[in-house]
């Protein structure tokens, strides 16, 4: 019996046995990361991107905010961050090999992003430090969304804001079967053949469906405490855009 509240990949029984699993995946996958995203999404995934950046612009034009991205990957939402943002960005994810990938990927645009391995159920954080945390598809992998929730309330300020970028569930009956083919046919055999790695791309389709809905996911940040929550359904439902608030301590 699976007894994580979180992703919970194939063969694993527990939280450690996740995270190691989604750890060592990630690792494989990070050199052909990037070209397999936008081949498979059709580069839709760059429009949801930009929804993000967008709905974070108030905050990145502050000069003394602190701002992070979690989850960050190779890079592509930090650098799209950055380059809107008077202040420096900091990255953060838990699998190295992503951590080199956004390094080399920024090298070419002049710029040093300050990132660090953490584990987003343990970051090495004050409380109440930072004004805006971003997390573009990683957040579906997290062991624990519940703890990770609290983790990421427990490091804004009050009044800091949450914006959390993930694959949900389509709306209506075409969209949801031609999504459905989409996912459980075409997307694992398209993305094992190109990255080399047939695992990593069926778990993707199997993790979003086991994904909580996007009306359970804002339920969800309202009882780790965070308040005006509200999420936009994107391309019919087939990701979502949700943000919140920090309140005071909990």
């Amino acid at each position: 019996m699976n007894t994580a509240t979180g992703t919970t990949p194939p063969g694993t029984s527990n939280e450690q046995e996740a995270a190691r699993w989604v750890e060592r995946m990630f690792a494989g996958i990070a050199p052909r990361y990037d070209f397999v995203n936008h081949l498979l999404s059709f580069n839709i995934d760059r429009l949801w991107r930009r929804r993000l950046v967008k709905r974070l612009l108030p905050i990145l034009k502050q000069a003394d905010a602190r701002i992070l991205d979690l989850c960050c990957g190779t890079g592509d939402v930090l650098l799209d961050l950055q380059a809107q943002a008077v202040v420096r960005v900091l990255g953060a994810d838990f699998c190295h090999p992503m951590l080199l990938a956004a390094q080399a990927k920024a090298a070419p645009r002049g710029f040093e992003p300050w990132l660090f391995e953490a584990d987003a159920l343990a970051l090495p954080m004050a409380d109440h430090v930072l004004d805006a945390i971003s997390i573009a598809f990683g957040f579906r992998n997290l062991t624990n969304y519940e703890a990770g929730l609290r983790q990421l309330h427990r490091v804004l300020k009050p009044g800091g804001m949450l914006a959390i970028l993930e694959f949900s569930h389509p709306q209506g009956p075409m969209m949801r079967t031609l999504y459905g083919f989409y996912s459980r046919v075409l997307l694992p055999g398209i993305g094992s053949l190109v990255s080399g790695a047939p695992g990593a791309y069926a778990y993707l389709p199997e993790s979003i469906r086991k994904f909580p809905r996007a009306a359970q996911l804002q339920s969800m940040m309202n009882s780790a405490g965070f308040t005006e929550t509200r999420f936009e359904l994107l391309t019919g439902g087939i990701a979502a855009l949700h943000t919140g608030l920090a309140a005071g301590s909990t």
